[in-house]
Parts: C-alpha cells; sequence; structure tokens
C-alpha cells in the first residue's frame, strides 16, 4: 500500500563545509525525489555549501541574534505550517527545537539525531553551555517522538550519558554513498602532486580542531618518512589549528611535504587518487570521511577511536586500525603497498551499506511509525 508523501522541515544551524551539513542537504534530496514535501529551517543562511541548495528548495532563515532564539520563529512556523515532521541535528539545535515543540505543542513529531559523542563534547569542550546538554536532553526526552544516533556506539553513549531509555534510541547510519557519488569522484583534483605516482600521498579530512588531532598525524608521518623514503601528507580542512599546525610542520622539518589545501567542496577526487586516506581523531560519532574513501576504492588506516570508525571497518576487516595517539603504530601502518593489500572492489562494496537510499528509507520508517503511534 502507497503510504502519502510527508512534509518534512528539517533545522540546521547553517551550510558550513561540515559533514552534516552535507549529508542533510543529500537527505533532503532523496526526501524530495520520493515525492515528499521538504523545507529548510536554518539559523543562518550561511557557509560553504549554501550553492548546493536546490533551487525549488523552500528556505527560511532566522537569521537571530543566538540560536536559542529560534525557539519562537520555529514554534510559530510549527504553528502555521503544521509539517508532519521536523528533524533537527546538533546538539542545541535539538534542544531548541524539543523547546519549540514544547511551547506549541500540535501534532507535528520532532526526530532528533545525534552525530557525536555527546560524552567526549561535553568533557573536550567544556563550559556550561556543553555541560548542560545531557541534562537537557534527559529532560526533553519525553518530547522527542524520535531520537537517532547515527552508530551503535553513539546510541550507547547517548543512553547512558542523557539517560535515556536505550530502547527509544535508533540507530541510523549516515547516508554518504549517493546517486552522484561516482560522477563527483571522477572529476580532477587538480593538484600537482597526483600527477606523479612514484611519491605515495597520503591523505586526511577535517577541520583543523583538537578532536581530529592532525598533530598526531603529523608527527607519525615525519616518523614515517624519517629514513628519507619519498611520501607526502596532504590536509583538507581548515580551522583554528591551522597556523599551529604549519608551525608544527615546520618544526618536524616536513613542511615542504605537507600540503594544507584548505576546505575543499568535493574531496572525492582527492581520495580516489591518494594512496591511502587518514583518520586520527581523538573520537568520531561515524565517520564520514571513512565511507567516502571505501567508497572510490582507497585504503583506510584509522585511529580506533569512539564511535565509528571500528563499525565502519568491521573491526578492521576494511582497513587498518591503530590506537589513538599511537604514533609509532600510525606511521608503520601508513605505507604505498596498502591498495595491494584491500582491493578497490572489496571496499567500495562495504561502503554500499551506506547509501542515501538506505538512510532516508530509515528515516521515513521511523516518521511514519511516529505519525501512526500518535493517532
Amino acid at each position: 500500500m502507497a503510504h502519502p508523501p510527508l512534509q518534512i522541515a528539517i533545522y540546521m544551524q547553517d551550510l558550513a563545509g561540515g559533514g552534516v551539513e552535507r549529508l542533510t542537504l543529500d537527505l533532503a534530496r532523496e526526501f524530495r525525489a520520493l515525492g515528499h514535501g521538504v523545507t529548510l529551517l536554518l539559523h543562518e543562511r550561511r557557509g560553504e555549501l549554501v550553492g548546493l541548495i536546490p533551487d525549488d528548495l523552500e528556505v527560511v532563515a532566522f537569521g537571530t541574534r543566538r540560536v536559542l532564539n529560534d525557539i519562537g520563529p520555529i514554534a510559530r512556523y510549527l504553528r502555521c505550517a503544521r509539517p508532519d515532521v521536523l528533524l533537527s541535528s546538533l546538539n542545541h539545535n535539538n534542544i531548541v527545537a524539543l523547546l519549540a515543540k514544547f511551547w506549541v505543542g500540535g501534532a507535528t513529531r520532532v526526530i532528533i539525531c545525534q552525530h557525536n559523542a555527546l560524552s567526549r563534547e561535553t568533557a573536550e569542550l567544556g563550559g556550561w553551555k556543553y555541560a548542560v546538554v545531557p541534562r537537557c536532553y534527559h529532560a526533553l526526552a519525553p518530547v522527542a517522538a524520535g531520537i537517532v544516533a547515527v552508530s551503535e556506539g553513539v546510541a550507547e553513549d547517548l543512553a547512558a550519558t542523557c539517560r535515556i531509555a536505550r530502547r527509544r534510541i535508533t540507530t541510523i547510519t549516515n547516508p554518504v554513498i549517493t546517486a552522484d557519488f561516482a560522477a563527483r569522484a571522477m572529476q580532477p583534483a587538480g593538484h600537482p602532486w597526483f600527477d606523479d605516482p612514484g611519491v605515495p600521498v597520503y591523505l586526511a579530512a577535517g577541520r583543523m580542531v583538537a578532536q581530529k588531532d592532525h598533530a598526531t598525524l603529523l608527527r607519525a608521518f615525519a616518523l614515517h618518512s624519517a629514513d628519507g623514503r619519498p611520501a607526502r601528507l596532504m590536509i583538507l580542512g581548515d580551522g583554528p589549528l591551522r597556523d599551529e599546525l604549519a608551525g608544527l610542520a615546520r618544526s618536524l622539518g616536513i613542511a615542504e611535504r605537507v600540503a594544507m589545501p584548505g576546505f575543499v567542496a568535493n574531496p572525492l577526487p582527492f581520495m580516489r587518487q591518494a594512496t591511502a586516506f587518514v583518520l586520527t581523531s581523538r573520537y568520531e560519532g561515524f565517520g564520514n570521511v571513512l565511507v567516502e574513501a571505501l567508497g572510490v576504492g582507497t585504503p583506510v588506516v584509522s585511529v580506533d577511536c569512539p564511535f565509528g570508525p571500528a563499525e565502519i571497518l568491521a573491526g578492521g576487516r576494511y582497513g587498518r586500525l591503530v590506537a589513538i595517539g599511537d604514533i609509532a603504530g600510525l606511521a608503520q601502518a601508513l605505507s604505498p603497498e596498502l591498495r595491494h593489500i584491500w582491493p578497490a572492489d572489496r571496499l567500495r562494496d562495504r561502503a554500499r551499506n551506506f547509501t542515501v537510499e538506505a538512510s532516508a528509507a530509515a528515516y521515513l520508517s521511523l516518521m511514519r511509525r511516529e505519525i501512526s503511534a500518535a493517532s
């Protein structure tokens, strides 16, 4: 029996160039392709991905001074537009969405999604703004129609940190492999380092913040190339630690073999041509970049951090896992032979478990289940 189309509102902070923002746009496109109505609610219409908004997608930008000030505009939107579902992601946006629902009531079902390890975020980022998140989640959990975590590890962490019943949390992995994935991967990277196949290029991608621990990557790369073997390291992304990392590369004597091109809208061509993709995060919620690397057939070397990498790599069946902060182990794991060890077809097959179709279907199933339960 065919289901009637849903009206879905998606609330986000902005369209900065992060994984959450990109995958949310991909989900929105898939929902619309399946015949559902989608409206994008933004705290601010800004960020590197603004240009990827479809021309005919309705966007409502609140433009308030603080995220907390979005409660009123969201409540008014829910009262007037009455969407079937409001889908929200990220800590403070989730809290605001639930407060707006609590205020206005109505039939709209609010589903929140947790993308990162909340216990680690609370401990590492510090300050009252993050310390209150677990308490707010616990208090507002009854308002949520659905609670989604992007990995089993994040689900367990969320349940324990916020004292929420584990049965209330649904695991839905991120929609990384999209219909245009192969076409985007085949675009040129346009970097001269890939014109020299005799020199391995190890690639990392992510915001230059403490969580991503690029400092460990630089130290491991310096150790790997200490014997004079030819190798290069490229880190895509930008952030507050960029100058500090550039200084560390100089102090390690590897600055000429390290490139930091900044934010790249389409990292897939870089991944496709790299010798291996490397992730050194202290924690992750999922690890979209690992699936992207697998999707283009490139071997992965990752730290075994909470909570996504081990799940994506099936405990090491689809890539190398090393301990967090293990500089020597990471240096040893880097090898120009990785492509022979991990056949591209096998890696691409693994990545097909994380398609936008599968993720959208799981979200829609959750939405319909919660709507039916309320009627």
